[in-house]
């Protein structure tokens, strides 16, 4: 755990040449915070439970399989994402985020799931795909049903500044889809140890 400012960090890096993950947490919460855990290497799978008033937040962040990957690294990852899911018991606030590397466009069948502030306009197979895992689990995506403007929705930026895309993802529970009030990107923010 590194604290920094008003927060602590609570970093995982197998090494100096790998990717990291982790969770930035408010000092003023962190006596809630019940487990932070550290699931896989290779999939980048990191969570953190929260003890709320009725019932304990899981928020589980991962970083999918790139657009160019086999469909077999995609499919290995679903497959553990699913196993990782099912980790957590059924009566938790279950929170999702990171990178699927996923295009959600704006197609009617997806609407129920996703709301209608996507920014892409057609899907890729990786959006596809989490929009059907998604499906499975009664899980709609909160980050693209808030009204922004676009440059409040987009997630990553290519190198030359001209290119952007939404492929970073929150997910929640259905059921509880009311408790977050408001999604947005903010330009500008990077973090590299």
């Amino acid at each position: 755990m590194i604290s920094a400012g008003d927060y602590n960090f609570f970093l995982w890096k197998r090494n100096e040449n790998q990717l990291g993950t982790g969770f930035f947490v408010r000092h003023s919460i962190v006596s809630v915070v019940k487990t932070v855990g550290f699931v896989s290497d290779r999939m980048l799978y990191s969570y953190i439970v929260i003890r709320g008033c009725w019932y304990n937040i899981s928020v589980l962040k991962m970083h999918a399989a790139s657009e160019e990957k086999s469909d077999d690294s995609k499919d290995s990852f679903y497959k553990e994402l699913d196993q990782v899911f099912y980790h957590f018991p059924k009566y938790h606030m279950k929170i999702l985020l990171g990178d699927f590397h996923a295009k959600v466009g704006r197609e009617n069948i997806f609407k129920p799931t996703i709301g209608n502030e996507s920014l892409p306009q057609d899907s890729n197979d990786n959006g596809a795909r989490v929009v059907n895992f998604a499906t499975s689990k009664t899980l709609v995506f909160k980050s693209m049903m808030f009204p922004h403007q676009n440059i409040h929705k987009y997630t990553w930026t290519s190198p030359d500044g001209k290119t952007h895309n939404q492929i970073d993802r929150i997910l929640i529970d259905r059921r509880w889809h009311s408790s977050i009030l408001d999604v947005q990107s903010f330009r500008g923010v990077d973090y590299d140890n």
